[in-house]
Protein backbone atom coordinates (compact mmCIF):
# COMPACT_ATOMS: atom_id res chain seq x y z
CA UNK A 1 0.00 0.00 0.00
CA UNK A 2 1.36 3.40 -1.02
CA UNK A 3 0.04 6.45 0.83
CA UNK A 4 0.98 9.81 -0.64
CA UNK A 5 2.43 12.35 1.78
CA UNK A 6 1.70 15.80 0.36
CA UNK A 7 3.83 18.92 0.60
CA UNK A 8 2.40 22.14 2.00
CA UNK A 9 2.11 23.52 -1.52
CA UNK A 10 0.14 20.46 -2.57
CA UNK A 11 -2.11 20.76 0.46
CA UNK A 12 -2.89 24.32 -0.60
CA UNK A 13 -3.97 23.00 -4.02
CA UNK A 14 -6.18 20.43 -2.32
CA UNK A 15 -7.56 23.17 -0.07
CA UNK A 16 -8.58 25.29 -3.07
CA UNK A 17 -10.46 22.31 -4.52
CA UNK A 18 -12.04 21.54 -1.16
CA UNK A 19 -13.22 25.11 -0.71
CA UNK A 20 -14.80 25.08 -4.16
CA UNK A 21 -16.69 21.88 -3.37
CA UNK A 22 -17.91 23.34 -0.08
CA UNK A 23 -19.22 26.43 -1.87
CA UNK A 24 -21.54 24.21 -3.91
CA UNK A 25 -23.12 22.85 -0.74
CA UNK A 26 -23.59 26.38 0.58
CA UNK A 27 -25.16 27.53 -2.68
CA UNK A 28 -27.68 24.68 -2.91
CA UNK A 29 -29.01 24.99 0.66
CA UNK A 30 -31.87 27.44 -0.10
CA UNK A 31 -33.05 25.23 -2.96
CA UNK A 32 -33.57 22.16 -0.76
CA UNK A 33 -37.29 22.51 -0.08
CA UNK A 34 -40.52 20.55 -0.53
CA UNK A 35 -41.54 20.13 -4.17
CA UNK A 36 -38.11 20.32 -5.82
CA UNK A 37 -36.81 17.23 -7.61
CA UNK A 38 -33.35 15.86 -6.93
CA UNK A 39 -32.75 16.16 -10.69
CA UNK A 40 -33.33 19.91 -10.42
CA UNK A 41 -30.91 20.06 -7.49
CA UNK A 42 -28.37 18.25 -9.67
CA UNK A 43 -28.92 20.69 -12.55
CA UNK A 44 -28.47 23.72 -10.31
CA UNK A 45 -25.26 22.27 -8.86
CA UNK A 46 -23.93 21.46 -12.33
CA UNK A 47 -24.58 24.95 -13.65
CA UNK A 48 -22.93 26.53 -10.62
CA UNK A 49 -19.88 24.27 -10.88
CA UNK A 50 -19.34 24.88 -14.56
CA UNK A 51 -20.50 28.47 -15.02
CA UNK A 52 -19.66 30.12 -11.68
CA UNK A 53 -16.76 28.16 -10.22
CA UNK A 54 -15.24 27.07 -13.54
CA UNK A 55 -14.37 23.63 -12.19
CA UNK A 56 -15.00 20.11 -13.46
CA UNK A 57 -17.76 17.88 -12.00
CA UNK A 58 -15.76 14.85 -10.87
CA UNK A 59 -18.69 12.43 -10.73
CA UNK A 60 -19.84 12.67 -14.35
CA UNK A 61 -18.47 9.65 -16.17
CA UNK A 62 -16.93 8.12 -13.03
CA UNK A 63 -17.51 4.37 -13.52
CA UNK A 64 -20.41 5.33 -15.76
CA UNK A 65 -22.16 7.69 -13.32
CA UNK A 66 -24.12 10.34 -15.23
CA UNK A 67 -24.94 13.01 -12.63
CA UNK A 68 -23.05 15.83 -10.94
CA UNK A 69 -23.97 15.08 -7.32
CA UNK A 70 -25.36 12.19 -5.29
CA UNK A 71 -28.66 12.84 -3.51
CA UNK A 72 -29.40 10.29 -0.80
CA UNK A 73 -32.89 10.68 0.69
CA UNK A 74 -34.19 9.11 3.92
CA UNK A 75 -33.26 5.39 3.87
CA UNK A 76 -30.71 5.85 1.06
CA UNK A 77 -27.28 5.44 2.63
CA UNK A 78 -25.17 6.83 -0.21
CA UNK A 79 -24.81 7.13 -4.02
CA UNK A 80 -28.45 8.11 -4.56
CA UNK A 81 -28.96 9.08 -8.21
CA UNK A 82 -30.83 12.36 -8.83
CA UNK A 83 -34.21 11.76 -10.47
CA UNK A 84 -37.60 13.37 -11.07
CA UNK A 85 -38.77 12.31 -7.62
CA UNK A 86 -39.88 15.33 -5.60
CA UNK A 87 -38.66 16.04 -2.10
CA UNK A 88 -41.41 16.24 0.50
CA UNK A 89 -41.75 17.86 3.89
CA UNK A 90 -39.96 15.87 6.59
CA UNK A 91 -37.39 14.27 4.28
CA UNK A 92 -33.71 14.26 5.14
CA UNK A 93 -31.22 14.34 2.28
CA UNK A 94 -27.48 14.09 1.90
CA UNK A 95 -25.93 15.94 -1.05
CA UNK A 96 -22.45 14.73 -1.95
CA UNK A 97 -20.31 16.75 -4.35
CA UNK A 98 -16.90 16.16 -5.85
CA UNK A 99 -15.07 18.56 -8.15
CA UNK A 100 -11.75 18.85 -9.96
CA UNK A 101 -9.88 22.14 -9.77
CA UNK A 102 -6.47 22.47 -11.40
CA UNK A 103 -6.05 18.70 -11.30
CA UNK A 104 -7.00 18.33 -7.61
CA UNK A 105 -10.15 16.75 -6.22
CA UNK A 106 -12.43 18.36 -3.66
CA UNK A 107 -14.92 16.03 -1.94
CA UNK A 108 -17.51 16.83 0.74
CA UNK A 109 -21.14 16.22 1.68
CA UNK A 110 -23.69 17.44 4.17
CA UNK A 111 -27.22 16.79 5.37
CA UNK A 112 -30.27 18.97 4.75
CA UNK A 113 -33.74 18.97 6.27
CA UNK A 114 -36.68 19.37 3.89
CA UNK A 115 -39.05 21.33 6.09
CA UNK A 116 -39.31 20.11 9.69
CA UNK A 117 -37.97 16.57 10.25
CA UNK A 118 -39.21 14.09 12.83
CA UNK A 119 -37.53 14.12 16.23
CA UNK A 120 -35.76 10.85 15.44
CA UNK A 121 -34.57 12.06 12.04
CA UNK A 122 -33.15 15.24 13.54
CA UNK A 123 -31.45 13.25 16.27
CA UNK A 124 -29.90 10.88 13.71
CA UNK A 125 -28.55 13.74 11.62
CA UNK A 126 -27.09 15.51 14.66
CA UNK A 127 -25.47 12.37 16.07
CA UNK A 128 -23.99 11.56 12.66
CA UNK A 129 -22.45 15.02 12.54
CA UNK A 130 -21.09 14.60 16.08
CA UNK A 131 -19.58 11.24 15.14
CA UNK A 132 -17.77 12.81 12.19
CA UNK A 133 -16.44 15.57 14.45
CA UNK A 134 -15.25 12.99 16.98
CA UNK A 135 -13.38 11.17 14.24
CA UNK A 136 -11.81 14.33 12.85
CA UNK A 137 -10.66 15.49 16.28
CA UNK A 138 -8.59 12.31 16.74
CA UNK A 139 -6.50 13.16 13.66
CA UNK A 140 -2.88 13.96 14.50
CA UNK A 141 0.56 12.46 13.83
CA UNK A 142 0.97 9.22 15.74
CA UNK A 143 -2.74 8.48 15.99
CA UNK A 144 -4.07 5.49 14.07
CA UNK A 145 -6.90 4.81 11.67
CA UNK A 146 -8.40 2.63 14.39
CA UNK A 147 -8.57 5.68 16.65
CA UNK A 148 -10.68 7.51 14.05
CA UNK A 149 -13.07 4.62 13.56
CA UNK A 150 -13.42 3.93 17.28
CA UNK A 151 -14.28 7.57 18.03
CA UNK A 152 -16.99 7.59 15.36
CA UNK A 153 -18.39 4.23 16.43
CA UNK A 154 -18.55 5.21 20.09
CA UNK A 155 -20.62 8.35 19.46
CA UNK A 156 -23.03 6.60 17.09
CA UNK A 157 -23.58 3.47 19.15
CA UNK A 158 -23.85 5.33 22.46
CA UNK A 159 -26.84 7.11 20.89
CA UNK A 160 -28.44 3.80 19.87
CA UNK A 161 -27.56 4.02 16.16
CA UNK A 162 -25.39 1.79 13.97
CA UNK A 163 -22.37 2.31 11.70
CA UNK A 164 -22.42 1.20 8.07
CA UNK A 165 -19.51 -1.19 7.44
CA UNK A 166 -19.41 -1.55 3.65
CA UNK A 167 -18.46 2.04 2.73
CA UNK A 168 -15.69 4.23 4.08
CA UNK A 169 -13.63 7.36 3.73
CA UNK A 170 -10.59 7.47 1.46
CA UNK A 171 -7.44 9.23 0.48
CA UNK A 172 -7.99 12.08 -1.95
CA UNK A 173 -5.80 14.56 -3.82
CA UNK A 174 -4.72 14.13 -7.42
CA UNK A 175 -6.73 10.90 -7.30
CA UNK A 176 -10.44 10.77 -6.46
CA UNK A 177 -10.24 7.60 -4.37
CA UNK A 178 -6.82 6.70 -3.02
CA UNK A 179 -5.24 5.07 0.00
CA UNK A 180 -5.76 4.92 2.89
CA UNK A 181 -9.29 3.64 3.43
CA UNK A 182 -10.88 5.26 6.48
CA UNK A 183 -13.22 2.86 8.27
CA UNK A 184 -15.85 4.44 10.49
CA UNK A 185 -15.54 1.77 13.17
CA UNK A 186 -12.49 0.24 14.78
CA UNK A 187 -10.28 -0.48 17.74
CA UNK A 188 -8.13 2.29 19.27
CA UNK A 189 -4.42 1.96 18.63
CA UNK A 190 -4.77 -0.32 15.61
CA UNK A 191 -4.21 0.22 11.91
CA UNK A 192 -2.02 2.60 9.95
CA UNK A 193 -0.27 5.34 11.90
CA UNK A 194 -1.08 8.87 10.68
CA UNK A 195 1.71 11.05 9.29
CA UNK A 196 1.84 14.72 8.30
CA UNK A 197 0.91 15.20 4.65
CA UNK A 198 -1.81 12.57 4.47
CA UNK A 199 -5.10 13.82 2.98
CA UNK A 200 -8.31 11.84 3.33
CA UNK A 201 -12.06 12.08 3.83
CA UNK A 202 -13.97 11.19 6.97
CA UNK A 203 -17.58 10.48 5.99
CA UNK A 204 -19.51 8.27 8.42
CA UNK A 205 -22.80 6.73 7.31
CA UNK A 206 -24.97 6.12 10.37
CA UNK A 207 -28.27 4.20 10.39
CA UNK A 208 -31.21 4.60 12.73
CA UNK A 209 -31.75 0.83 12.57
CA UNK A 210 -29.38 -2.00 11.77
CA UNK A 211 -26.13 -1.46 9.84
CA UNK A 212 -26.84 -3.82 6.93
CA UNK A 213 -27.19 -2.31 3.45
CA UNK A 214 -28.09 -3.44 -0.06
CA UNK A 215 -27.60 -2.01 -3.55
CA UNK A 216 -30.59 -1.37 -5.81
CA UNK A 217 -30.82 -2.68 -9.36
CA UNK A 218 -29.40 0.57 -10.79
CA UNK A 219 -26.02 -0.57 -9.45
CA UNK A 220 -25.47 2.65 -7.49
CA UNK A 221 -28.14 3.41 -4.90
CA UNK A 222 -27.26 1.97 -1.49
CA UNK A 223 -30.16 1.59 0.97
CA UNK A 224 -30.62 0.29 4.49
CA UNK A 225 -31.87 -3.31 4.39
CA UNK A 226 -34.43 -2.60 7.11
CA UNK A 227 -35.46 0.68 5.42
CA UNK A 228 -34.50 2.69 8.49
CA UNK A 229 -33.27 6.25 8.05
CA UNK A 230 -29.60 6.87 7.28
CA UNK A 231 -27.46 10.02 7.50
CA UNK A 232 -23.97 11.03 6.38
CA UNK A 233 -21.62 14.00 6.65
CA UNK A 234 -18.24 14.30 4.96
CA UNK A 235 -15.19 16.49 5.28
CA UNK A 236 -11.70 16.27 3.82
CA UNK A 237 -8.78 16.77 6.20
CA UNK A 238 -5.01 16.94 5.99
CA UNK A 239 -2.75 15.65 8.75
CA UNK A 240 -0.45 18.44 9.97
CA UNK A 241 2.57 18.43 12.29
CA UNK A 242 0.31 19.15 15.26
CA UNK A 243 -3.16 17.84 14.34
CA UNK A 244 -5.45 18.30 11.39
CA UNK A 245 -6.33 20.92 8.79
CA UNK A 246 -9.93 21.07 7.57
CA UNK A 247 -9.85 21.46 3.78
CA UNK A 248 -13.61 21.65 3.15
CA UNK A 249 -15.00 24.19 5.64
CA UNK A 250 -18.52 25.40 4.86
CA UNK A 251 -18.50 29.10 3.90
CA UNK A 252 -21.84 29.67 5.65
CA UNK A 253 -20.62 28.19 8.94
CA UNK A 254 -22.02 25.26 10.86
CA UNK A 255 -25.14 26.81 12.37
CA UNK A 256 -25.97 25.15 15.69
CA UNK A 257 -23.62 22.23 14.97
CA UNK A 258 -20.32 21.97 16.83
CA UNK A 259 -17.49 23.90 15.15
CA UNK A 260 -14.30 22.25 13.96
Amino acid sequence: MTIVLHTQKEIEMARAAGHAAARVLEMIAPHVRPGISTDEIDRICHDYLVNELNVIPANIGYHGYTKTVCTSVNHVVCHGIPSDKLLKKGDIVNIDVAIIKDGWYGDTSRMYFVGEPSIRARRLVEVTYDSMVAGIKTVRPGATLGDIGAAIQRVAEDAGFSVVREYCGHGVGREYHDEPQILHYGIPGTGIVLEPGMIFTIEPMINAGKPATSVLSDGWTVVTKDRSLSAQWEHTVAVTETGYDLLTPWPDGVGHYAPL
